[in-house]
């Protein structure tokens, strides 16, 4: 068996895996890389040198880069049928942004229905010579870890998992028995969370703190996950000022209502939904960026969307706030604008005025999280250490072997291991 690393490696972003057994090759998510400018691809790879496409969820860092298999043609794509709805829903809005620079079109995203082999969390399916078991991930909503039995060999794909449960998500299945190989993420490799309900509530606290200072809160969050998971957050703290949705996020939400089966409380997620306001259009958004209020509207990283307008505008005053509560990559207008305090606006850097805060709603494991995994797994697997800053994937391989006696490898872009 042969393992390419084809993206995701030492950096977060670009996602790709190739697995080659004997008989059969599978890819591991196919993901483009999101940054102020053009976006970045993983190393190309055929369709005829792979037999079946698995896609752990739906992030565009995971399945940007999908449809480039569905120009002429395709390969069984393995997902679950919610990931594919996202999936769909997150390209299509890629296009519209990106298509200039993007390898494929619509038609080519669309062509990839033809080929979707639908799976469900705790159970398996039979491809040619493989055994495929998808697990919950614990996420973002559908979004799974993988199990693979192939050559007589057990790989485990944690694609990016949570332990914690949230208000949105149960937590990620964390005990795969016994495995050989594992290809796990880094993200918070190094870091541990704070406690969730402490940062849920400083995050209401300081929205109240904006609003009832006569300002607007602008909240960047992720279209899939982390839009309705602030929503239901501040909904249970009963939050008497007006929290506004925008753009896509408005899209998901329709979606995650029809596939209940993957958040932990459909009811509470209804009643959150149906609580906050639903921006229109564009006449909205004049008005309620002058109104002391919540706005939840993404992109969570600024690359894009409504954000971008609002950053625009409601960056200007020191009253107001900004909150990011997602991940922000490096290179992204959010990360520049975290550490730096410079907005691009038009293009052009400028210093911000308003306050400016980052609360930890991770989706993602942390330290003491990602050694629980690790710990509860039987046999000696190696373990190969991606989705994390260079920093994040080369120390916590070093740490899994001081810590276990396991092999453990930070591959680079490109790096081949026959196993």
């Amino acid at each position: 068996m042969r393992i390419k690393f084809l993206g995701g490696t030492r950096q977060v972003g670009k996602s790709g895996v190739l697995v080659r057994g004997e008989r059969t090759s599978l890819l591991l998510d196919y993901g483009v890389m999101l940054s102020r400018e053009e976006p970045g691809f993983p190393i190309h790879v055929q369709p005829k040198q792979v037999d079946a496409t698995i896609l752990t969820h739906a992030h565009l860092d995971h399945s940007g880069a999908l449809p480039m298999l569905y120009i002429n043609g395709g390969v069984p794509l393995i997902t679950t049928n919610l990931t594919f709805e996202l999936t769909e829903l997150l390209i299509e809005d890629f296009i519209g942004l990106s298509g200039f620079y993007l390898p494929y079109e619509y038609i080519d995203m669309l062509n990839m229905r033809r080929y979707l082999k639908k799976v469900s969390f705790n159970e398996h399916i039979e491809f040619k010579d493989s055994v495929i078991e998808f697990y919950e991930g614990g996420h973002l909503p559908g979004a799974g870890s993988v199990l693979i039995r192939l050559d007589g060999k057990t790989i485990l794909y944690t694609g990016d998992v949570n332990a914690r449960k949230t208000a949105l998500l149960r937590g990620a299945k964390i005990d795969f028995g016994e495995v050989d190989i594992v290809i796990t993420e880094s993200t918070y490799a190094l870091q541990e969370h704070p406690n969730r309900e402490k940062v849920e509530k400083s995050f209401v606290e300081y929205a109240r703190e904006i609003v009832e200072g006569g300002g607007t809160l602008l909240v960047p969050a992720f279209a899939v996950g982390r839009a309705q998971e602030i929503a239901i957050v501040l909904y249970k703290a009963n939050f008497k000022y007006n929290v506004y949705m925008d753009g896509m996020a408005l899209d998901a939400n329709e979606i995650l209502l029809r596939h209940g089966e993957y958040v932990r409380d459909l009811n509470s997620l209804a009643k959150a939904l149906n609580w906050v306001k639903k921006v229109g259009g564009w006449k909205d958004r004049k008005r309620i960026v002058n109104e002391p209020c919540v706005i939840i509207s993404p992109a969570g990283m600024l690359v894009g969307g409504a954000a971008a307008f609002y950053n625009q505008r409601i960056s200007k005053d020191p009253k107001n706030g900004i909150s990011f509560v997602s991940y922000q990559v490096k290179g992204t207008p959010g990360r520049q604008l975290l550490e730096e305090k410079v907005a691009l606006i038009n293009g052009r850097p400028r210093k911000v005025s308003a306050d400016i805060k980052h609360f930890h709603f991770s989706s993602h494991s942390g330290r003491s999280e990602l050694f629980d995994m690790i710990k509860r797994l039987k046999g000696n697997p190696v373990i190969f250490t991606m989705h994390g800053e260079e920093e994040n994937c080369v120390q916590f391989a070093k740490d899994l072997k001081e810590k276990f006696g396991l092999e453990a490898v930070a591959p680079k872009i490109g790096g081949e291991y026959e196993l």
